[in-house]
């Protein structure tokens, strides 16, 4: 059946209409639409602060509370020997002076030392050797240097030389009546500046002189005071 130009018009403007529909929401569906996974937007949202707090505090969490680092260690007069600082965070639970009062520091420097698979002043509990701290940069521990053994306070039989050295000594020195000499090199804890050298003296050997050096070899100190 022909159709007249009036019905003609009238049904392609319907038409047209109806195609802007489709074309309308076609559009709109295209950019309302997530894209594909990996190409959803190429610069990633920022992260909340509160997230970013939480990663920090969870960091501080999983620091280690106790650090060990091995000084020195090996064999001598055929028995296996070690010494390690170990330092702690925070004093642990029931610590007190070996009098029983209350610790000044907030933190705890222990120096581990062994013989023969012994641990050297045992006898005196868990924290002997142990001396408190404030933080991780005391520097109330340098300086020091001592002989240890399993009996006698260190003054015959298999011993330990330890020193607690000051920051700019590198190594130190031994030498024996007998002309040997037992060299040391200074290390230290990480995230610290507690530092130590240790080295064994034979049983039956006598020191001559204990001498420290820096990284230029120069000498630092001489001392002949120790037998």
């Amino acid at each position: 059946m022909a159709l007249s130009s009036a019905r003609k018009a009238a049904m392609a403007a319907v038409a047209v209409a109806a195609l802007g529909g489709v074309s309308f929401f076609g559009a709109s569906a295209s950019e309302a639409a997530p894209g594909p996974a990996g190409h959803a937007s190429s610069t990633p949202a920022p992260a909340p602060a509160s997230a970013v707090v939480e990663r920090s505090v969870s960091a501080r969490r999983q620091a280690p509370q106790v650090v060990t680092r091995v000084i020195g260690k090996g064999r001598v007069d055929g028995h296996r020997w070690s010494v390690a600082l170990e330092f702690h965070r925070t004093l642990p639970k029931g610590y007190t002076l070996p009098d029983g009062a209350p610790a000044p520091g907030t933190s705890l420097l222990c120096q581990r030392m062994y013989i023969g698979g012994v641990r050297v002043d045992h006898q005196g509990g868990p924290w002997s050797d142990c001396q408190p701290v404030t933080g991780t940069n005391d520097p109330a521990p340098a300086g020091e240097m001592g002989l240890w053994g399993l009996h006698d306070k260190g003054t015959d039989g298999t011993r330990l030389m330890v020193a607690n050295p000051e920051p700019d000594v590198t190594y130190g020195l031994i030498t024996l009546t007998n002309g040997h000499q037992i060299k040391a090199e200074t290390v230290t804890v990480p995230g610290t500046t507690y530092r130590a050298w240790a080295a064994p003296i034979p049983d039956g050997r006598t020191i001559a002189a204990v001498d420290q050096y820096d990284d230029h070899h120069h000498r630092l100190t001489h001392d002949t005071n120790w037998h």
